[in-house]
């Protein structure tokens, strides 16, 4: 069996794989690390979105051995050592862009590459278009997307604008 070696949310790990290995098996089954979620196994839902090398993928859609070397983050490693919330995390859950989880994880990866692509700004349709590949079966999406808009000036370095009162 071949051995896959990672960076995994900053940390080196190591797993013996059967060579047909999908990415999201090695890190749920190998490194017991269950916050990428399997919901379609045919890279519709998106709930299984991490980031390799910086990119969002669908770990269904990858094999373990073409991660060979990469950096991978996942829903685990967002969040500070103390706690803190990554901005996406925190402005999910401020802007109530959940209901059951199941799919939250991977939005917040595609959201989080969503953002620091588009350096200049997003607009609602944008956001909308970009979460094309992510599917929620209990939201109409209107929360999520005021959520990604909401983490797009605190990703950015720019203060969110006041509200008028």
């Amino acid at each position: 069996m071949p051995q896959v070696k990672l960076t995994v949310n900053g940390k080196p790990a190591t797993a013996d794989v059967e060579a047909r290995t999908l990415l999201v098996e090695m890190l749920r089954e190998n490194l017991h690390l269950t916050g990428t979620h399997v919901g379609c196994d045919t890279s519709q839902c998106g709930a299984c979105v991490v980031k390799v090398d910086g990119k969002s993928v669908k770990s269904c859609t990858m094999l373990a051995v073409q991660a060979d070397g990469a950096e991978v983050t996942t829903i685990e490693g967002l969040a500070a050592a103390d706690g803190t919330l990554h901005p996406m995390q925190e402005m999910f859950r401020e802007h109530h862009g959940l209901q059951c989880g199941f799919c939250t994880p991977g939005m917040v990866m595609s959201a989080i590459d969503l953002v620091e692509s588009h350096p200049e700004g997003l607009t609602e349709q944008q956001i909308r278009d970009g979460l094309e590949g992510n599917i929620c079966r209990c939201t109409g999406y209107h929360n999520i997307v005021k959520a990604i808009a909401a983490a797009w000036p605190l990703m950015h370095g720019r203060e969110l604008p006041q509200a008028a009162e």
